[in-house]
């Protein structure tokens, strides 16, 4: 799994503008599943992204997780992120999974993040969305598991 995080001190997204998902400050995290992804890629992931140390503390110094501070996390299904752009310029999504693959997998995440604690938000699968959001920063880091 492939995850584009971003803190911020708001985002949303939005389906023919209706708003599906919004968060006050935390992250908003734009996740890719691959073919060989399972259930154990999106417990170390969520992991990964929960306890990932980027929120500033009273010194403002990136030394807390949203975990520790209360961030919340919204969760967005993205296959682009396994676009591979190599060859032309027209990107392949040969190594992204297929939608009855993925969608579990995002889901599972999204159940593993709720576990530890954190309050999430989402986008819809496979729907065209419009995402928002306020890169607080900007800090934005690109995790894979």
């Amino acid at each position: 799994m492939r995850a584009v995080v971003q803190r911020v001190t708001r985002a949303r997204v939005l389906v023919a503008d209706e708003v599906v998902g919004e968060i006050g400050a935390g992250l908003c995290v734009l996740v890719g599943v691959a073919h060989d992804d399972d259930e154990g890629a999106a417990a170390k992931l969520a992991d990964k992204i929960v306890g990932l140390r980027i929120m500033a503390d009273d010194a403002g110094v990136m030394n807390l997780s949203a975990g520790e501070t209360g961030g919340a996390v919204l969760v967005i299904s993205q296959f682009t992120l396994y676009g591979d752009t190599r060859k032309g310029r027209r990107p392949s999504y040969l190594d992204a999974a297929r939608p009855e693959h993925a969608e579990p997998l995002v889901e599972r995440l999204v159940d593993e993040i709720r576990s530890r604690g954190t309050v999430v938000a989402t986008g819809r699968f496979g729907a065209h969305m419009s995402v928002e959001l306020v890169n607080d920063g900007p800090v934005t880091l690109l995790l894979e598991v």
